[in-house]
Parts: structure tokens; C-alpha cells; sequence
């Protein structure tokens, strides 16, 4: 199977149109006069992005969620979103619907339209574009670290893993690691307060280290990750400790959706962050603990294969 770096490789050479920012960014960005519209679409499939016995609501929340998540990055205020659908079990169906107006209402977006079609498989796969306008222009990007910026992030790492973990294991109340995972939050209001002071933004949905490596590259720096100061919830180190492999695996697991940015050192940031690295010259990732390099891991985060 193609790889999804190998085929988004071979879009670029025809995804020419400034909007698509060269496919180095999640969002789409197109400049009307003195405003700036962003779009995005992410998908979501049955047996990868969720089981098949998942609560059809929450599939509902994180497919919002995941496309919000890539709005709050570019410190985007939410239009709506157009929803491309697979239709088959209409109890399903009907409990989607259900969580996908309590969603939509939660973020007090619009449902503008999209697309159905029967499922002729025995698998769902799911769509949703998000639309919406950017508050601050230039509009952040992957692409703007700079050599002696700050790295930080929002909120804690490791949630999302840690309830997917107790779910799969059967533990059934197990609160708000379960809802770190199955009905993770848009940091819109956080995005939008950023926007005039980063340098470069991304939200983590793949993996800290994954995206971490994707800004490097689309802002051709090196980034330097201390694993020792990235932040973990009480609850995650109550179930998986905090020992180096257990903040690796934090960092490399994804479905966070905190927001990762680049900043000055002499910035004031207008909301609570964790500095976790530096921008650096030359290229690439590289990860330490205290005073003491570490090897990257061989999966830096979640990928298509």
C-alpha cells in the first residue's frame, strides 16, 4: 500500500496554488481582500481511527474535533462544516446524528451540507470539512520556526493513550482518560489568543515527535525536545508511570490534540503552555532527557502505511 508521505509527494507537484501552502500545512488558506478563509477536511475510518463497537456519538465528537483541531492551529474562528457520510445501521446512523448535533452545538458551529453514501463493505469511513476565518493575518503556519525560538505545548500529553489502553483492556469507568480519547477538545479559544505571538503552529494529532519532525521540516530548523518537561496528567502517570518510556510513548502515541508552537524567548504567551524544546539551526529532531541524549525512537508517531 502507498504510503501517506509517498502519495501527499506526489500531490505536490500539482497542488501549485498558494492556498495549499504546498501541502507542508494542514488547512488550506485563502486570502479575500483583508480577510483570510481556512479550510480543512480530515477522515476518519472504522477498524483505524475507531472501533467498531465505538459509541456512534463519540466517533460524531472526534470527527468535529479532529477538523476543529486543525482551525484552533491557524487560530481560526469556526464557519461551519460539510459532512460526508456513510450510510448503513440506522440505529448507527441515528445515534451519529444525535452526537454530531450535540458537537456542533458545543462548539456553536453550523451543519452547511455534504454528501451520503451506502456502505457497500463492511466498513465506515467517515469526512468532514471545517470552514472558517482566521483572526489574525498572517495566518500561523508549520512553517515559521526560528533558530533560538522556544518549543511549547498546550495541556498534557498521554491522555488519549492511556484511556485507548484501559478501554482495550475492558476497564469500563475509566472518566476522563476515556473522554481524552474519545471525545478530545478543539483549543479553538487557545489558538486564536496565540496567533499573534507564534512563529509556527500545529495542533498534535499523529504523535508530539512526529509533528514536532513535520514543523522542522516545513520550517527547514532542527528542533531539540527535553522528554524530561513534557508535561504529563496526574492520572497518566498513575496508570503508566513517568519514566523515560512512558514520556516516550506519550510523545509518540498522538490523538492529543494539544497545540504545539514555536515562539520568542521574550514572549509573554497569553495562555498556560509547557516549554518542552528549542528551535535550533540545520535540521531534524533530536531528544534528550535533562542533560542526556536519547535515541529516537523507531516510530516517531502515527503514520499510514
Amino acid at each position: 500500500m502507498t504510503s501517506e508521505s509517498t502519495f501527499i509527494n506526489l500531490l505536490r507537484s500539482f497542488a501549485t496554488d498558494p492556498a495549499a501552502r504546498g501541502l507542508l500545512d494542514d488547512v488550506a488558506v485563502i486570502d479575500m481582500g483583508d480577510a483570510s478563509l481556512i479550510i480543512t477536511h480530515d477522515m476518519m475510518a472504522e477498524g483505524v481511527h475507531f472501533r467498531s463497537n465505538a459509541n456512534p456519538a463519540d466517533v460524531a465528537w472526534k470527527l468535529v474535533a479532529s477538523n476543529l483541531s486543525d482551525l484552533a492551529a491557524k487560530g481560526a474562528a469556526p464557519i461551519g462544516v460539510l459532512l460526508g457520510f456513510m450510510l448503513g445501521d440506522d440505529a448507527w446512523d441515528r445515534a451519529f446524528a444525535v452526537g454530531l448535533e450535540k458537537a456542533l452545538a458545543h462548539y456553536n458551529v453550523a451543519l452547511l451540507g455534504g454528501d451520503t453514501v451506502a456502505n457497500r463493505g463492511d466498513k465506515r469511513a467517515l469526512g468532514l470539512t471545517a470552514l472558517g476565518m482566521a483572526t489574525h493575518r498572517p495566518v500561523p503556519s508549520r512553517a515559521g520556526a526560528q533558530s533560538g525560538d522556544i518549543l511549547y505545548v498546550t495541556g498534557t500529553l498521554g491522555d488519549a493513550l492511556a484511556g485507548f489502553e484501559l478501554m482495550d483492556a475492558g476497564f469500563d469507568e475509566i472518566g476522563p482518560l476515556a473522554d481524552a480519547f474519545n471525545r478530545p477538545q478543539a483549543r479553538l479559544s487557545d489558538g486564536q489568543a496565540l496567533a499573534p505571538f507564534v512563529t509556527a503552529m500545529m495542533d498534535v494529532s499523529d504523535g508530539l515527535l512526529l509533528d514536532s519532525e513535520r514543523m522542522a521540516a516545513a520550517s527547514q530548523v532542527g528542533i531539540e525536545i527535553d522528554l524530561a518537561c513534557v508535561p504529563l496528567s496526574p492520572l497518566y502517570v498513575s496508570c503508566r508511570t513517568d519514566s523515560l518510556e512512558s514520556q516516550l510513548q506519550a510523545a509518540s502515541w498522538g490523538d492529543d490534540y494539544q497545540l504545539l508552537f514555536t515562539a520568542p524567548p521574550h514572549i509573554s504567551l497569553p495562555v498556560p503552555a509547557t516549554a518542552i524544546g528549542c528551535v535550533l539551526s540545520g535540521g531534524g529532531l533530536t531528544l534528550k532527557d535533562g542533560a542526556d541524549p536519547v535515541k529516537l525512537p523507531p516510530m516517531l508517531g502515527y503514520q499510514h502505511q
